[in-house]
């Protein structure tokens, strides 16, 4: 007789990145999800640490879409002996099939270059969280489901997928599990994208379910609805107001669609006259080879012409090779670059963050959700110096944030969305989303929900879910992999790089050496008075 089926939230659980849920049964194992931990050191460690349930043990995996958060750690899951079937729609696969191999291809580089300072250290060497091999390997489970048709999962669970409107290829996953009674009835959101996308359609979904997990990154903001004339016109502003002589306006973006979205406006606003024709440099080899899928898959998008039109002009260069990347340094007059990775963790923005922080007549847009913890949130908050690549940056550069291209569907859509799934006869579990956006959507739902019914995880908890709700696992897993407080939250790491700036910083300001001497012996009596305290 089938027991009720529990679930457990091992990614995205008061948090954002690493987004991964564990549905098991009396007869199967199902992930839906299997996605990289993102944001402070803390959360990304877990990346490197062994999955919390065993991998040849699970039946199958459902992936939501091709966002790393989401995907990213499909290889390690493959490495470590899971050889099942990764059900995604086909664009999904195609962007993986891009998308996986360049998140190989950065941890590979990284970790070189961090043994090389190890080295010099006398620290350990350490390994990639996987390789390009496994990334290969995990492309070859990948199986293709089409939007709105039933599958099996496993024995006794089947699902179908549902436009999630958020990137090419996204879906929410309408799952239906045999019970000894009647199915119990699930739906992931999976990511749900805002009304008014430019190259997506508006998230659909079923109705009459008995538990709905959903995201909630934006639960706490409401934007103004845009139209595509409104989002240009604030674009247009941004531009003309970095637009210098000798200047360059750097946009962090995800590779794959943010940036395909940015590079269609630029040259619309361009060819209407409403800016300037520059130089557009596309700097991330992943953001060229994602396009080449957009363009592939044209006809599915909402205004897939204008992009297929934009990526063919003129003043539109992708850069390829290091050395391609290395003389984007040498342009002269004002020009636009857009690099990955959008919150200014990895790859080519780096560089170019280095080379544009400490200039006046630079600036920085941010375009995307900056998750804690990571260089991109920093800025946005204000620092005035980073360390990048071990180098301390003075922020001259103007930084700028502009959240009219994101992904993410805001609090008042994201509860639309949720009304439109009624009726839901049990719990909602409130997912992805830091504490603001988790507090915020709930806040909201319980307009029209019983507030008993909201449920907010936390890191690798569990559930029973029965007819009539949900019951918590006492102790799902011990011991916990971190402390679930510590997630969506900057670290010590962070603290620390913190404290190191704004000593030198203050050690700057002061007038001369004896001033200097005078400030480092303060802080050695607060260490001596802790230590102290510690020993009393």
């Amino acid at each position: 007789m089938p027991m009720d089926p529990t679930i457990h939230f091992h990614g995205a659980a008061g948090a954002v990145t690493g987004s991964c849920q564990l549905i098991e049964t009396s007869d199967a194992r199902i992930l839906v999800d299997c996605g990289l931990f993102q944001g402070s050191k803390t959360e990304k460690e877990l990346n490197y640490r062994r999955f919390p349930f065993e991998p040849n043990d699970i039946d199958a995996v459902i992936l939501t879409h091709a966002h790393i958060d989401h995907s990213g750690l499909l290889p390690k899951l493959s490495s470590m002996g899971y050889s099942g079937p990764i059900f995604a729609t086909p664009a999904t696969i195609d962007l993986c099939s891009v998308m996986l191999p360049d998140a190989a291809h950065i941890q590979e580089s990284e970790v070189e270059y961090l043994n090389r300072r190890n080295q010099r250290r006398g620290k350990h060497a350490v390994t990639p969280i996987y390789t390009a091999a496994d990334a290969a390997r995990a492309i070859t489970l990948f199986r293709q489901v089409p939007l709105g048709r039933w599958q099996k999962a496993a024995e006794g669970i089947r699902f179908r997928f549902w436009d999630a409107g958020h990137l090419l290829g996204s879906a929410s996953v309408e799952m239906e599990v045999e019970t000894a009674t009647s199915p119990r009835r699930l739906l992931f959101s999976g990511d749900i994208g805002p009304r008014h996308k430019l190259l997506q359609f508006d998230a659909d979904g079923p109705r009459d379910l008995d538990y709905v997990i959903c995201e909630s990154t934006y639960g706490a903001v409401d934007r103004d609805d845009l139209t595509d004339e409104d989002r240009r016109r604030q674009l247009r502003d941004e531009v003309l107001a970095a637009d210098h002589p000798n200047g360059a306006l750097i946009v962090p973006s995800f590779a794959v669609e943010r940036t395909q979205e940015l590079l269609t406006d630029l040259i619309v606003l361009m060819r209407s006259g409403a800016i300037r024709t520059c130089p557009i440099l596309i700097d991330s080899p992943l953001a060229t080879r994602a396009s080449e899928v957009f363009e592939k898959h044209a006809s599915e998008l909402e205004n897939g012409t204008l992009l297929s039109g934009a990526m063919r002009a003129k003043n539109v260069r992708f850069t390829e090779t290091v050395e391609q990347s290395k003389a984007i340094d040498f342009v002269k007059g004002f020009h636009i670059v857009i690099a990955a990775s959008g919150m200014c963790e990895a790859g080519r923005i780096r560089h170019r963050l280095k080379n544009w922080l400490w200039r006046e007549e630079g600036t920085v847009l941010l375009v995307g959700y900056q998750a804690a913890g990571t260089l991109g949130r920093i800025l946005q908050d204000g620092a005035t110096v980073v360390r990048i690549q071990g180098e301390e940056i003075t922020v001259r550069a103007r930084i700028r944030k502009l959240d009219i291209y994101s992904g993410h569907a805001d609090g008042r859509e994201l509860a639309e969305w949720v009304r439109a799934r009624q009726p839901i006869k049990r719990d909602v579990f409130l997912v992805h989303g830091e504490e603001a956006g988790l507090a915020g959507l709930q806040e909201r739902l319980a307009g029209f929900l019983s507030e008993e019914t909201l449920i907010q995880p936390r890191l690798d908890s569990g559930f029973v879910l029965g007819p009539e709700g949900a019951s918590a696992i006492a102790q799902a897993l011990l011991p916990p992999r971190i402390d679930p407080i510590r997630t969506g939250r900057n670290d010590w790491h962070n603290d620390f790089q913190s404290l190191v700036l704004d000593l030198r910083d203050q050690l700057d300001r002061e007038p001369g050496d004896r001033a200097r001497r005078a400030v480092l012996r303060k802080m050695r009596r607060a260490f001596d008075a802790s230590e102290s305290e510690e020993h009393g």
